[in-house]
């Protein structure tokens, strides 16, 4: 069997690579490595109810008992996972990948993501076969679907209490908000209401195969057009599964998961509420976000790409806020997940309290000019060891000093070396970026 997780749980396309029998066998799994009682959910893709059909029978044929929360987003489920005393979760989704693609993937009892050496065992399990026939229970012994009628109505006030609770509402905004065709459809809007917020929403219709198409936050242009027709104060846009949320401000301007973390940060720290002073992100965050974190005495802490890395550094350091610059956020007061609609709530929460805008709060970083050139490579492996591409990539760090960084990377999916330079002007980064790519194309290139 092909290699069947990735980055974040399993995903291929519904019906050709992620197939009904894959999901079969992930409910037994669920059971065998997580327990009886699973939380189930997912976001609006149109293969969702046959790969909910296959799981839930899975599951059952285990002696699992299935907690049915329907299209609802995924960190919905990793909070009631925790909520409804369940021994685990899972989602079927795949975020911000087109309709076509579906995913599962897996929370433990206390709403995080699984251990990949636990997701190697299930892996495992699902190559040799799931549950063999003679060890399937019988009679009264199979499980059952219990639907949770409230499913959505918990997530929604978690996120309103998580303002509520800091004595502010959203009153004085207007917000245009994009719900992607997908998840966020059924919380999004709602609970920025109940605080009080003036929204317009699109894109909240759904069939199963519009989620994502030319919208969300991996297409800001129409919620741009939105901000400018209704005059509204900050943008909104969440991707499928509204694990993430990216926000443009009044004049269009984008405003990405840096910035948002950085303005949370320093708001937190005003507050006494960042522990350790300390924030985490990725070794791609923007440059100008570790000397925002800098000037205003909070230490950064880098990990490799993926929140499952920034969660665990989080975790192990008692750390309250990570995020990448995709628009992953997480608060761990609030959830133990990636969280779109806290996330937002945060932000609103941050800027209000200051009396500020969401432009004016994002420009707590400057952002750095970036320059990106991927090369196709024989063995992107050899990067860590070339003495042609180190000796490239410290002339450019020695030239630029503090005001510019260089990252090279292997690609953790294709033949590629990614260049990454960052610098004070868009011309200095293209340069180094350059001239660093052609060593790289020298030495190792196809």
């Amino acid at each position: 069997m092909a290699k069947l997780f990735g980055t974040d749980g399993a995903r291929g396309v519904a019906n050709k690579e992620l197939t009904c029998d894959i999901a079969f066998k992930l409910g037994q799994a669920a059971v065998r490595f997580l327990g009886k009682t699973i939380v189930v959910g997912k976001d609006t893709r149109l293969s969702g109810d046959m790969l909910e059909s296959a799981l839930n029978a899975g599951i059952m044929s285990a002696g699992g008992n299935v907690l049915q929360l329907g299209v609802i987003p995924t960190p919905a489920v990793a909070l009631l996972t925790r909520q409804l005393v369940a021994d685990g979760g899972v989602v079927i989704s795949a975020s911000h990948n087109p309709p076509e693609y579906n995913g599962i993937k897996f929370f433990d009892r206390e709403g995080y993501k699984l251990p990949v050496d636990l997701e190697r065992r299930i892996e495992a399990f699902v190559g040799d076969g799931g549950i063999p026939a003679d060890e399937l229970p019988g009679g009264d012994a199979v499980g059952t679907v219990m639907p949770v009628d409230d499913a959505v109505e918990i997530y929604i006030e978690h996120a309103v209490d998580s303002v509520r609770s800091q004595g502010i509402d959203f009153s004085s905004w207007r917000i245009a908000l994009d719900v992607a065709h997908g998840a966020a459809a059924v919380a999004s809007a709602e609970a920025l209401r109940r605080l009080g917020a003036e929204v317009v929403v699109i894109n909240e219709d759904y069939c199963g195969t519009d989620i994502n198409v030319k919208c969300g936050s991996t297409y800001l242009e129409p919620l741009r057009q939105l901000v400018c027709k209704t005059r509204a104060h900050v943008g909104i846009a969440h991707d499928g599964d509204a694990d993430r949320v990216l926000f443009v401000d009044a004049h269009g301007n984008d405003i990405d998961g840096d910035m948002v973390e950085a303005a949370c940060a320093i708001d937190l720290k005003k507050r006494g509420l960042l522990r350790g002073d300390t924030v985490v992100s990725t070794v791609m965050c923007n440059l100008g976000f570790v000397h925002a974190m800098r000037e205003a005495g909070i230490e950064v802490e880098q990990t490799a790409v993926g929140d499952r890395h920034v969660l665990e550094r989080m975790r192990e350091g008692g750390y309250v806020l990570g995020g990448e610059q995709s628009g992953h956020t997480i608060f761990l007061d609030y959830n133990t997940t990636g969280d779109g609609l806290v996330t937002a709530c945060q932000f609103l929460a941050a800027i209000t309290r200051g009396d500020s805008t969401a432009q004016t709060a994002a420009a707590a970083m400057m952002r750095f000019p970036q320059e990106l050139i991927n090369v196709r490579v024989t063995d992107k492996d050899a990067v860590a060891g070339n003495v042609a591409i180190h000796k490239a990539i410290v002339a450019a760090e020695e030239e630029m000093g503090e005001s510019g960084r260089v990252l090279v990377r292997a690609s953790g999916t294709e033949p590629l070396i990614r260049v990454m330079v960052e610098a004070a002007s868009a011309e200095e980064a293209k340069r180094h970026a350059t001239a660093i790519a052609d060593v790289v194309t020298e030495e190792l290139g196809a």
